[in-house]
């Protein structure tokens, strides 16, 4: 018997992982694009903007790259890879949301990390700029555990070419994809699928400390998808063992609240996991946990795969 049939399948995962990851130690310029986006048939889209591991060359970034990793939703794009398979539109980010965070809108801008001053807009709300205040906003200015990841300030032009090589095919990615989706079924159901740590770090949210539930759904609200969809997940969820908590500490930012509109019969929702179920925090590596999540979250997207929202 072959030695690989002998062993773990976590361990096998942790192997094909370290292969993936030396592979793609490339520089966005070697990329053809570095977005993902497989079409597919059905009426439902999934994207995973924060799961990317390339790194450019161009990042110049101070902190530790073990530190800055941890930035990541690592993996998330391996647990829903059966996706595209069942004629799911997927979309995945390849550049690290480090980098450039396309879950934020262009004018989430932290003027405090330019040599100059940004000639765009800038956005004034308070509660969108939650996220730049905690030095989380379109380019980071520091990790989640308040490391500063620059040791020198950006320039306009470099944020610039950022939002031109990465936010604007991201974005326009999902865009065709839920106009697809809906033009071909009458609706469109669309998971913005994230992880998240078990703990809230202290610059992550706004209740840093917090232990997180095994699962957020968020939807702003019930403002991106209708209640009856939102609790639909909320259920599947449970049923299938996991503690899951609503619109907190999560409820979605701008890919769902760009691309929804439920009265038109476009949902968005943004789900959570929280990455003890899957993987160690301390190593990145997938952990035995790591394939019946995979399994459960393929019987949530088999039923959204079969529910019209328009009949709940």
């Amino acid at each position: 018997m072959p030695f690989a049939r002998l062993m773990h399948p976590a361990s096998l995962l942790r192997i094909r992982t370290a292969r993936q990851r030396l592979a793609r130690q490339v520089t966005m310029k070697a990329m053809t694009s570095p977005v993902r986006h497989l079409p597919g048939a059905s009426a439902l889209v999934l994207d995973s903007p924060h799961s990317g591991t390339v790194y450019p060359a161009d990042f110049s970034h101070a902190c530790e790259f073990r530190v800055l990793r941890r930035a990541e939703d690592t993996h998330v794009e391996k647990l829903y890879d059966f996706a595209p398979g069942l004629g799911v539109h997927w979309i995945e980010a390849l550049f690290p949301r480090s980098y450039l965070d396309v879950n934020r809108d262009t004018t989430e801008i932290d003027v405090e990390l330019f040599d100059e001053e940004w000639p765009g807009p800038v956005a004034t709300d308070p509660t969108v700029l939650s996220k730049v205040r905690l030095g989380k906003g379109l380019v980071w200015r520091t990790t989640d555990e308040g490391v500063p990841i620059y040791q020198r300030k950006l320039s306009v032009a470099e944020v610039q070419a950022r939002i031109a090589q990465c936010w604007q095919p991201y974005h326009a990615a999902v865009a065709r994809a839920i106009d697809t989706a809906h033009a071909q079924h009458g609706y469109s159901i669309h998971i913005n699928c994230h992880s998240m740590p078990a703990v809230a770090s202290s610059y992550s949210t706004d209740f840093p400390g917090e232990e997180h539930a095994d699962f957020v759904v968020g939807n702003r609200d019930e403002t991106t998808s209708s209640p009856a969809l939102g609790m639909l997940v909320c259920e599947h969820l449970r049923e299938l063992g996991y503690s899951v908590a609503y619109n907190h500490p999560y409820k979605g930012v701008e890919l769902v609240r760009r691309y929804a509109d439920p009265d038109a019969h476009r949902h968005s929702i943004q789900l959570e996991i929280n990455r003890k179920l899957y993987m160690n925090e301390e190593t990145l590596e997938p952990g035995d946990g790591f394939d019946a999540l995979k399994a459960n979250l393929r019987s949530l997207t088999e039923r959204l795969l079969h529910t019209d929202p328009r009949l709940l």
